[in-house]
């Protein structure tokens, strides 16, 4: 008897989860339930898929409202129905400025309610009928409608469970309304009374009226809805080709057809595990999911795109040969069976990166090369501190109550009632979905049409995107086509062709031959010295301390090194222990013998998500099937499901019957769930590797032209900053952008860097555009006067420039040239200029000896660009008296020392029993790196107090060669009185 059902994904409305949903109806003896939220479908196909759980028939509907106006719900008597109703719904979503009419459209295989009112004038046709609330039913018997009992059904509504939903619900209106909820309409809200009553009590409402109670049941009866959950077939495209015959011949003619490019000389091992993979890729139906992939990356090779092809494809010779990937799954024995098995219902995985500059026009090929295409969704949902200053706005609390509540710092019992209750609902609503946003990457190409499964909105990016996510994408058997974007890819690219010009006699670089990168002795120092600032995946101080750690200098040894920096490998205690074991082999033998025998090449320790699937088959007794599930369940996307908790208890059983004793087994199993939720598939962590290398090969070789490659990708783990004091580490020379020199961008001219002009805070695009364009056409500025003549400028803008001594080719004091331009712009209008046969003189005013210093020229640098040129250490208040480096840290192990060190960058991160501990990379005078570590004490009491030199006090220690400082003290050093606001006479003149 339910028509009109809400759960939490009527955004910012509903109160109930749909799996709550079910129960309340299953519990209220309800066996036909409607799923109709309000202008959303995200619920509707996990709905039908838990349905059977409950024992509940489900019908699929929209609630379509205009904000909280109810306009109509429509029902799907069928899938062609629901699909109907989704593509409707979808143009409203697809245009903000369309609003929903008062009728419905003629819809094929839809019912169609409206709300009864007691003046309705509607002439309905056969599949649209009256609702009729519970309230209605006294003025139903004086309305003409009375005489049209045919034409009514029950329209309960059902938004919330209890009176707090109510009251959460009013608490979403407000946000959506972002009002006080003093001040929300009522035409805003739902009624109290919208919650489900036990079937027979709603019958006994309407019993008067039994024609109503006919009417309904027989709509609810003939709504049938059906989806295949089972997995068994994919549904994405079917045929890349013509149909699937023709598209396993092409990917069987594709593959060998790959083999020369790859292998010198294939052997049988190669042919037999091609032969292996082809079968069951065809026989798993996943035939067009490659040649879909292969003809993506054949547009990007084609278009000169770099891209990395990673994930659990991987482990898949048939992917290396169609260059979906570079990893070579003989060379590192990948196991086939992560990726695609016999046993594995749930669809493959490529993950292809590209550069942030490439990835949008693949993204727009795919949509114009594919009929059913759209992309993923994602649930933004309320946070916890974000909820606390959404609920504190809408009661009214002053931002400094907002403040004191989501930083934690209050005693519960000092809390007046209103900031007490926004705790309360705060929590209760954590968790809910807020809105809709686009997932990172993923891709669906569907065979049917996507309003099949769901409707669309069309966010900024463009593109129609589901209201579903990709766990319910997989349930529904349509798998992703990741389509990712990296800045790393973007610096490989830019660094091959700014070495193409700045050694314009070299010969090519050919960045895809990493066989000849795996043996070069300069990487292998860069890795083995952990020398690799700006290199992807190894840079960060956590992987620079792990290379020096293991000592790795092989492919084989970043492979793992990749995946044991996970938090699951560190956080289960066998990081360090895989690290002593490779350290000290004798060692090894402490491993369980059945660990040591699954898993030799890593010392008996879990490093690649394979390794979960391997302890479960082998040491679980789990099949290859089971073992996937339970990876997939420890990943947490599953973690809850059902079928996950049988098979970790069927773990247990198994190794009980084995004999193996219970505290073993619960070993193993803490080590596999800590390590499993972070863990890279063994592929994966290659296609990391291979990236690494390509960086490391720039990095060894053209260092300077890698750097501004990288400055010009807004860097990778660290600031701008950092990328700028490595290059001149190498012999750089560093130059504030410069009029006649810099562009957009960072360029180099033999050693020279020329910092790039979108690196000025504040300088507008417009005027780089207008700068640059002027500068190419008519030749180099010759000083200010040349430059205002023919560039249209604000005093602002080209203040910017003046400031950062853009203009030091005139030799021209900037102060002196502020003074001029302050002369000769207007202050509130420039306009732009027009060629005139004579130039009019400009008027040269006499000014004042405006001296500037080297310390002024650093504060404005600070200013424009968020960092000096100069060495930080330059602008403290006191000079360095002790100049104890990074470099004499080796003497000083298990001794106290204070150094001073210029912040970089830090980590936190908390202890097991919750307090907050710290990480601190800086850098010494010199330039090289201190490592520190701040235990919980100390980190309250000395705080980061932002960018600056610290004086450092604390205990030098040393662990696998890694050197750092355990802190005792902290204190931030004081910098100078800024120059520019000094006395003058102070000032030092450069």
């Amino acid at each position: 008897m339910y028509l009109n059902c809400h759960t939490y994904y009527s955004l910012r409305y509903g109160t109930i989860k749909p799996e709550k949903l079910l129960a309340i109806a299953s519990k209220n003896g309800v066996q036909t339930l409607a799923l109709t939220d309000i202008n959303n479908t995200s619920a509707c196909l996990d709905f039908v898929r838990l349905s059977k759980k409950y024992d509940v028939k489900p019908v699929l509907g929209i609630d379509f409202r205009n904000g909280a106006e109810q306009q109509f719900v429509l029902l799907a008597k069928n899938n062609e129905g629901f699909q109907n109703i989704n593509a409707y719904l979808s143009r409203f979503l697809h245009n903000n400025n369309l609003k929903i009419p008062g009728r419905a459209p003629e819809l094929e295989h839809t019912y169609v309610v409206y709300s009864y009112q007691k003046d309705s004038d509607f002439n309905l046709r056969e599949n649209e009928f009256l609702g009729i609330k519970p309230k209605d039913l006294n003025t139903l018997k004086f309305s003409k409608w009375n005489n049209f009992r045919s034409k009514l059904v029950v329209l309960k509504t059902v938004s919330f469970e209890t009176k707090k939903d109510f009251n959460t619900h009013r608490l979403l209106r407000a946000i959506d309304n972002n009002t006080l909820l003093s001040k929300l309409p009522k035409s805003e809200e739902g009624k109290p009374t919208d919650s489900m009553l036990p079937y027979h009590e709603l019958c006994e409402i309407y019993e008067e009226f039994p024609e109503i109670l006919g009417n309904t049941s027989a709509i609810l009866n003939d709504c049938n809805i059906a989806f295949d959950f089972s997995q068994e077939t994919p549904n994405n495209q079917k045929a890349f080709t013509q149909n699937e015959d023709s598209d396993y011949k092409l990917l069987k003619t594709l593959t060998y057809k790959g083999l020369p490019y790859r292998y010198d000389k294939p052997n049988k091992a190669i042919y037999n595990r091609i032969e292996k993979e082809l079968k069951i890729i065809k026989s798993q139906n996943f035939v067009s999911y490659f040649l879909i992939n292969h003809h993506i990356l054949e547009y990007a090779r084609g278009k000169g795109y770099y891209y990395v092809g990673r994930g659990s494809g991987a482990n898949s010779i048939v992917a290396y040969l169609l260059r979906i990937t570079d990893v070579d799954p003989i060379e590192l024995d990948l196991y086939f069976e992560r990726f695609i098995n016999l046993y594995r219902k749930n669809p493959p995985d490529f993950d292809i990166d590209f550069s942030w500059t490439d990835r949008d026009d693949i993204t727009d090929f795919i949509f114009k090369t594919f009929k059913n295409t759209g992309l993923l969704a994602v649930y933004n949902t309320f946070k916890f501190r974000a909820s606390v200053r959404e609920l504190g706005k809408v009661f009214g609390l002053p931002k400094a109550e907002m403040d004191v509540l989501t930083r934690g710092r209050y005693n519960i019992n000092d809390l007046d009632k209103l900031s007490r209750l926004v705790l309360t609902y705060s929590k209760y609503i954590q968790g809910f979905p807020n809105y809709l946003g686009i997932h990172a990457s993923g891709i669906i190409i569907s065979e049917n049409p996507i309003h099949y499964y769901t409707a669309t909105f069309l966010p900024p990016k463009g593109y129609a995107t589901t209201h579903f996510d990709m766990v319910v994408a997989e349930d529904i058997g349509l798998y992703k086509f990741d389509i990712l974007s990296q800045r790393g890819l973007g610096k490989i690219k830019d660094a091959v062709k700014i070495v193409a010009y700045n050694h314009p006699k070299k010969p090519p670089i050919d960045i895809h031959d990493i066989k000849r990168f795996k043996e070069d002795k300069r990487i292998k120092y860069l890795l083995r010295n952990a020398k690799a600032i700006g290199c992807f995946y190894v840079e960060s101080p956590a992987m620079r301390m792990l290379l020096k750690k293991l000592q790795v200098d092989d492919y084989l040894g970043l492979v793992a090194a990749s995946s044991i920096i996970r938090p699951g490998v560190s956080k289960s205690g066998m990081m360090r222990e895989y690290i002593l074991r490779h350290r000290y082999p004798e060692r090894i033998k402490k491993a369980h013998p059945v660990l040591l025998n699954i898993m030799p090449e890593t010392y008996g320790v879990m490093v690649y998500q394979e390794d979960v699937i391997k302890v479960a088959h082998i040491f679980g007794g789990l099949d290859l099937g089971q073992a996937d599930k339970l990876r997939r369940g420890m990943s947490g996307k599953f973690r809850s499901r059902s079928e996950f908790l049988v098979v970790k208890q069927q773990f247990f059983d198994n190794c009980k019957k084995s004999g193996k004793s219970e505290v073993l087994t619960a070993e193993v199993w803490r080590q596999t769930e800590s390590f499993a939720g972070y863990a890279f598939a063994k592929g994966h962590s290659a296609s990391y590797a291979v990236e690494s290398y390509q960086s490391l090969f720039l990095k060894a070789y053209y260092p300077l032209e890698y750097m501004v490659a990288t400055i010009n990708n807004f860097g990778g783990f660290y600031r701008t900053e950092l990328y700028v004091h490595e290059a001149r580490m190498h012999g750089g020379i560093i130059e504030a952008p410069c009029i006649n020199t810099s562009f957009n961008q960072a360029i180099i001219i033999g050693k020279t860097i020329y910092l790039g002009f979108m690196f000025l805070h504040a300088l507008e695009a417009k005027t780089i555009k207008n700068l640059i364009e002027e500068r190419q056409q008519k030749g180099a500025f010759k000083n200010l006067d040349d430059f205002i003549d023919r560039v249209p400028i604000s005093i602002e803008q080209i203040s910017i420039l003046i400031k950062i001594d853009a203009f030091r080719f005139t030799y021209v004091n900037k102060r002196e040239l502020l003074w001029e331009a302050h002369l000769k712009i207007s202050k509130t209008s420039f306009e732009t200029h027009v060629n005139t046969l004579f130039k009019t003189e400009k008027i040269n005013y006499e000014t004042p000896e405006l001296p500037s210093s080297t310390l002024e020229n650093a504060f404005d640098e600070i200013e424009l660009l968020g960092f000096s040129l100069c060495n930080p250490f330059k602008l403290l208040e006191k000079s360095l008296e002790i100049k104890l480096t990074a470099n004499d840290l080796p003497n000083y192990i298990g001794k106290v020392v204070s150094i001073k060190g210029y912040l970089i960058t830090t980590k936190n991160t908390s202890t097991s029993n919750g307090k907050q501990m710290h990480f601190g990379t800086f850098l010494d005078y010199e330039g090289y790196f201190i490592d520190t570590v701040h235990f919980p004490p100390v980190a309250s009491k000395f705080p980061f107090r932002g960018k600056g030199v610290y004086s450092i006090t604390g205990k030098v220690l040393e662990e696998f060669d890694c050197i750092n400082i355990e802190v005792l003290s902290m204190y931030k050093c004081a910098v100078i009185e800024d120059p520019r606001y000094a006395d003058n006479n102070k000032v030092l003149v450069s």
